[in-house]
């Protein structure tokens, strides 16, 4: 079966930018996108919703080589 041209790849909590590039590299892809998302959570403070940003989710679009 043939990979995909492309493919994504997210760094986990556990992961450093790094661990998921060298990742890349030994699937054959090679980085050509970083997307990063911020994640929220809503608080509830005094009868109203806050939406307060804790952390970011990074993913990576790995292209074949």
């Amino acid at each position: 079966m043939a990979k995909p041209k492309k493919k994504r790849f997210e760094v986990t909590e556990q992961q450093t930018i790094d661990t998921v590039i060298n990742q890349m590299k030994e699937e054959g892809y090679m980085p050509v996108r970083r997307m990063e998302e911020p994640i929220f959570t809503e608080k509830k403070e005094n009868g109203s919703i806050q939406i307060i940003p804790c952390g970011k989710k990074i993913v990576f679009e790995g292209k074949l080589i």
